[in-house]
């Protein structure tokens, strides 16, 4: 997997026109657009060549955007592993229910499940406390005393994925 940047976003952009623009190059995992910036996840590293190559100053609504390999920031993150979530949920959803407890640098769902990267642990330990076995959009999410472990890995960077 590979994390593109794409900056100098037009305002009227929006995810679905964004991740079909990608999707002529390989598999996109993951789409989010911030404001006049987003990220892409693209599956491998021969489609994110392809499309940082075909789209860079590619002409969208009249403006020229920018596409590079997204430079992953060292910070050291508290990772949260969490179950059991809605099939409906957005990235942005959840993020934002994370964001009651803290700072969020990044929240990835892959299918009923997601990972939730906080900036600082004592927030990750709130979050877990004030969302263990909790309902969001119609689902229990998992936790300490739920059907399954939250995950919590302390310290590391986010740097894991390629």
């Amino acid at each position: 997997m590979v994390k593109l940047f794409i900056g100098n976003l037009p305002r009227e952009a929006t995810e679905q026109e964004i991740r079909s623009l990608f999707e002529q190059y390989g598999k996109v995992l993951e789409c989010d657009i911030i404001k006049n910036y987003g990220f892409v996840h693209i599956e491998d590293k021969t489609a994110a060549e392809d499309a940082i190559r075909n789209l860079h100053h590619y002409k969208l609504h009249g403006v020229n955007i920018n596409v590079e390999a997204s430079k992953n920031k060292s910070k050291a993150s508290t990772k949260l592993h969490v179950g059991n979530i809605s099939p409906t949920c957005t990235n942005q959803e959840l993020r934002a229910k994370f964001e009651e407890y803290g700072p969020v640098i990044e929240c990835d769902i892959v299918k009923d499940y997601a990972f939730v990267h906080m900036e600082r642990a004592e927030d990750a330990v709130e979050a877990i406390r004030g969302l263990d076995n909790t309902e969001f959009q119609g689902e229990l999410l998992w936790g300490l005393g739920g059907r399954a472990e939250w995950g919590l890995a302390q310290g590391r960077s986010r740097n894991t994925r390629s």
